[in-house]
């Protein structure tokens, strides 16, 4: 067992070496050599105990569920199915008022469940539905806004990559996370939507009320692309996704093999739709190279979860957290209050390999629901991505749009209301634990 001298310095070196700006899979694996070291005092030991831990994370196949997903957004998303999926709900959705911003909210959620990625997903709608909201006259702040808040639903819906991870470090059912964020994922898009729907109904010079758009670029939107071929597209695209996620959650498949099923066939109908060889090799690779580092930081967040159970530094740190006389509901508060503060320096991922390991067991003892902690956890993240100064969704959206001359300031002005949206799924997941449990809890 650790002193608090020696835990204070593990602690210690860890956050420097983060906040130095130290590739998080080095600061993970360089923490758990030294605590393996102050342990055991033999260089010998410490490599055998890497060897070993690596070996063992590395055979798992869940590790392969990953780069497979990616793969599978990533395909989609090439062939042009967000600009479809976009065009379709713009087009079923005139009658509401300030429609493009609520398709663009709503073709996020959607495009959700094919990415899992919130910066892939701040990406891609930036450059589709930026300036068709700027054609129509959209206050310039409220379309930003509406991209990079609407983004956030990438990590939440299923198949998410901070779920996933989450999973792996935790070792709970991946199938049973991603039901988990089903009802608080519709939750906040509905959230999202009716904050724009306001906005329109009281604000109407906002949503295009002021200055119209050319003749000839409305007379262009009315037509648009066929209708067969944006149903068509979307149809396909949603069931490649629909069949993968129900195959998962009714036992047809692990959640591996449903990921390289999804692949396989988003593979199919991304050359249906016409990619071609060299864009099929240079999607694989671009997965490979995101992937590959994030299959590195899980190995060694495998290894700094070992040192920690084996320091005791978790029992500790909830001796201390109980120790203080706060509530569970308070140390919840204290927890969350911590992955707000991470969020506005490190990413999603990063975040989740240094406190889970941590923070996970103490909400089990607590007494906490863990599919709902992991809910309001991923939630807690993701808000960070829209919190200054370094809100990575943000920067996203800026960096879409070179041409235009936005300022930092303007779009976190615009992403406050959906930030004030993720603080409310968090309250009602946190007090009401069923919106996450009884989807994955259902027939059990």
């Amino acid at each position: 067992m650790f002193s608090v001298i020696e835990m204070s310095i593990l602690i210690a070196v860890l956050l420097a070496l983060v906040f130095a700006g130290v590739h998080i899979a080095v600061a993970l694996g360089a923490t758990s050599v030294l605590g393996v070291y102050l342990m055991q005092g033999d260089m010998d030991v410490v490599r055998t105990f890497v060897a070993h831990t690596a070996y063992e994370a590395l055979r798992d196949y869940v590790f392969a569920v990953i780069p497979l997903f990616m793969l599978m957004g990533e395909f989609l998303a090439k062939c042009g199915a967000a600009r479809d999926l976009y065009a379709l709900i713009n087009r079923f959705s005139r009658v509401l008022p300030g429609r493009l911003a609520v398709a663009t909210v709503v073709s996020n959620a959607v495009f959700a469940f094919v990415t899992g990625v919130s910066i892939a997903a701040a990406a891609a709608f930036s450059k589709i539905a930026y300036p068709e909201m700027k054609r129509h006259g959209y206050d310039r702040r409220l379309a930003v806004g509406c991209i990079a808040g609407s983004a956030c639903l990438g990590m939440l819906i299923p198949p998410s990559v901070l779920m996933i991870v989450w999973g792996i470090l935790t070792e709970q059912s991946i199938g049973k996370l991603f039901l988990a964020g089903v009802i608080p994922g519709f939750l906040l898009t509905l959230l999202f939507a009716a904050y724009l729907l306001g906005v329109a109904i009281l604000q109407p010079a906002k949503v295009g009320a002021g200055p119209r758009p050319d003749a000839r670029a409305v007379a262009a939107d009315e037509d648009g692309e066929a209708l067969w071929r944006m149903v068509a597209s979307t149809l396909l695209v949603v069931g490649v996704v629909a069949g993968v996620l129900l195959g998962i959650w009714l036992g047809f498949f692990t959640p591996t093999e449903g990921a390289g099923v999804g692949a396989a066939l988003a593979l199919v109908f991304a050359v249906f739709k016409g990619l071609r060889a060299r864009e099929v090799f240079d999607t694989i690779l671009a997965v490979g190279r995101t992937s590959a580092p994030l299959l590195l930081m899980l190995v060694c967040a495998q290894l700094y979860s070992r040192v920690l159970s084996m320091t005791g530094m978790t029992g500790a740190v909830k001796s201390v957290l109980v120790g203080t006389g706060l509530s569970p509901y308070e140390i919840l508060l204290v927890m969350v209050l911590i992955w707000f503060v991470l969020g506005c320096i490190i990413d999603s991922i990063s975040i989740l390999l240094i406190t889970v390991p941590v923070f996970a067991p103490i909400a089990a003892e607590l007494g906490f629901d863990p599919l709902a902690f992991a809910i309001v956890g991923i939630l807690a993240v993701e808000t960070g991505l829209l919190t200054p100064p370094f809100g990575l969704l943000v920067f996203t959206v800026k960096a879409a749009l070179p041409d235009e001359p936005l300022a930092v300031g303007e779009i976190f002005g615009g992403s406050i209301p959906y930030w004030i949206a993720l603080i409310v799924v968090i309250v009602a997941v946190a007090a009401f634990p069923a919106l996450a449990s009884y989807l994955p809890n259902l027939g059990t």
